[in-house]
């Protein structure tokens, strides 16, 4: 059965509007998850909301045409740039890059769904942008599906999760973490941060 702990768990865990109410004045703003789980979507929505910079960690990071991974020491450099800007929105995996990210955030927003929306999402999103870069990708990256990226979903919260847990407590500092568990929360909360805007 697949485990998720609670929000609660993590000590600098907010609900959702106090989580509204610090996006209201955030300059920094962390998106993390599984694949899948809308971070995109949700990290571009907060983006046109606030005025922020959005950065793809996939697009504007991690990947070169072709799907070659950029040199670790480039992506390392590009992301202390990144960070190093006044305003932002970033979205993206990677819990070994948290200790560079997570000093400079305001808030991170963890999506972390059931195994089951993710899968759905990749899904979609794979039949969505077949044989083509979807927007938050680097160009002639085209999206794919294969065994081993849906077996990494299936696995997330087992081998990845308490990656980033460990992370947000050790790097996290003050950081306020907000759990968003399904679709809905991220709505609620961009519902929230509307009104207060």
């Amino acid at each position: 059965m697949e485990q998720i702990v609670a929000p609660q768990a993590l000590s600098h865990a907010v609900e959702i509007d106090e989580a509204a109410g610090i996006l209201q004045k955030a300059e920094r703003v962390l998106v993390i998850g599984c694949s899948g789980t809308g971070k995109s979507t949700l990290a571009q929505a907060i983006a046109s909301l606030r005025g922020l910079a959005y950065v793809s960690m996939d697009r504007d990071i991690f990947w070169l045409p072709g799907w070659q991974l950029r040199p670790r020491a480039d992506s390392i450099a590009l992301i202390e740039q990144a960070v190093a800007g006044p305003r932002w929105v970033m979205d993206g995996n990677s819990p070994g890059t948290l200790p560079l990210r997570l000093p400079r955030a305001d808030i991170a927003i963890w999506r972390r769904p059931p195994r089951h929306i993710a899968l759905r999402g990749v899904i979609s999103r794979w039949l969505r942008y077949r044989g083509r870069s979807r927007p938050e990708m680097a160009p002639g990256c085209p999206e794919r599906l294969d065994w081993k990226f849906l077996r990494y979903i299936w696995t997330f919260e087992r081998n990845e999760a308490p990656q980033f847990r460990d992370m947000l407590e050790r790097h996290g500092g003050n950081v306020p973490v907000v759990t968003l568990i399904s679709y809905r929360d991220g709505e609620e909360l961009l519902s929230r941060l509307r009104s207060k805007i």
